[in-house]
């Protein structure tokens, strides 16, 4: 055997055969050394898996712990109003529960009559109408049941058109400063909060976790479909009572109306008053696997770009949201939906153009768009609504709730003047 070959014989642990080789193998010296060194190895290599097992530990966070349960109330739109105090005063106050809002604010007035002492910032904040800068009342505590939060800045701000649009004094707006610290989930089945500690959470099955990208605001990716299918990024706006609004640069860049697609002049309000709209419908939004046909869809020139367009389309409000029982996990920066009893529910097509808000304890006019069913009614700015069809009640949200009823002929009880009359309105349908 040459040197070669006897170099190989030892590597593999072969023993040369000869032609009356038997059952009895005798190994080399180089061989029984080769296994008594894999061995060794294998041995070896045992002891790494077993001392790196150990590095596979993974830190995880306390599950969350329910803190709360409370009701709240919901307005048309899908709007929910909470109920809470400030600091050590007993006034029920009203917020609105808003995760388009960047922090946490309060009415001026209300801020005016607790004799809140403001602090000038170089802060400014936007809303649909406006921009503006804001002062702050400092450390505060906010009180809903069963948990009372401390240290927050509320930033103020003149919410008299909400008031006046939902027909009771709104307070603030509950938005990030509160939501980063807690799960909140939203049940509008039974229009209850449930307020958990950051941890770990399991969600309920049937349901669908969404991942939107943060920065104070949620942004969730979402499909709209009309005359083109874009994909693009939302808000999800939970203090917005509509279903979509659109940035008119979005719509008219994505071309995403059909062409023969019928448009109407409405209003809307927001932070800075009230705002020019139109309204439409879309053929189809699709959220996560979740897909809704003929959406109402509000677009607006974007002045003050509350939108951040290009980098966003527009907003997702709560009258689509509501669809869902829905757990907002800022800490894990996770939204989880799942259908609820209202998920099949109508979207509202109605269309009356008439611009009404309650002022001073009276359902007045003040609006009427021009070539809507109201002109055509003959409503007048200033007009007082004493009742729709055979209610009375002076209750805005009820008469709005009886407006939406696209294609009906209504009866409108009115003084004008201080003269009733009858006025009989013809609802139009947008679709």
């Amino acid at each position: 055997m040459d040197r070669e070959e006897s170099h190989r014989n030892f590597i593999t642990g072969i023993t040369p055969m000869d032609d009356d080789y038997t059952d009895n193998t005798i190994l080399l010296p180089e061989a029984i050394n080769f296994k008594r060194c894999s061995k060794c190895i294998l041995f070896f290599f045992l002891v790494l898996i077993c001392t790196y097992l150990p590095a596979q530990e993974e830190f995880v966070s306390p599950p969350a712990t329910l803190i709360t349960t409370f009701p709240f109330t919901q307005l048309t739109g899908g709007i929910v109003i909470l109920h809470g105090t400030l600091d050590s005063l007993q006034d029920s106050l009203n917020f609105v529960l808003d995760t388009g809002s960047g922090g946490i604010s309060l009415d001026s007035s209300t801020c005016d009559y607790y004799r809140f002492k403001p602090e000038p910032s170089n802060r400014i904040v936007k809303g649909i109408a406006g921009v503006k800068y804001v002062s702050f009342a400092k450390n505060h505590s906010l009180n809903l049941p069963g948990l009372t939060v401390d240290n927050l800045d509320f930033h103020i701000n003149d919410y008299d058109i909400l008031s006046s649009a939902y027909g009771m004094h709104i307070d603030g707006i509950i938005g990030f400063s509160f939501f980063r610290r807690y799960i909140v989930y939203v049940d509008y089945d039974e229009q209850l909060i449930k307020v958990f500690t950051a941890g770990g959470f399991r969600y309920p099955r049937g349901g669908h976790l969404l991942k939107p990208q943060f920065s104070t605001l949620p942004m969730q990716t979402a499909s709209v479909k009309d005359g083109n299918s874009v994909l693009g990024k939302f808000y999800l706006d939970t203090g917005a009572g509509l279903c979509l609004l659109l940035n008119d640069d979005f719509a008219e860049d994505s071309a995403i109306f059909k062409k023969k697609r019928k448009i109407f002049l409405t209003q809307a309000e927001g932070l800075g008053g009230k705002t020019d709209m139109k309204i439409s419908v879309v053929k189809e939004v699709k959220i996560g696997p979740y897909r809704f046909k003929k959406v109402p869809a509000y677009i607006f020139a974007d002045e003050f770009n509350v939108t951040n367009y290009p980098v966003l389309g527009g907003l997702l409000g709560n009258d689509l949201l509501r669809r869902f029982n829905v757990w907002i996990n800022y800490p894990l920066q996770e939204i989880y939906i799942k259908p609820n009893r209202h998920y099949l529910d109508s979207f509202d097509y109605s269309y009356t153009g008439l611009g009404m808000y309650l002022i001073n304890g009276a359902i007045t006019v003040t609006d009427i768009i021009k070539g809507s069913p109201a002109e055509a009614a003959g409503f007048k700015p200033g007009d007082i609504i004493v009742g729709v069809e055979s209610n009375f009640s002076n209750n805005i949200q009820a008469y709005k709730i009886l407006l939406q009823n696209a294609r009906a002929t209504l009866r409108i009880i009115i003084m004008r003047k201080g003269q009733p009359q009858i006025i009989y309105i013809k609802v139009k349908s947008i679709l």
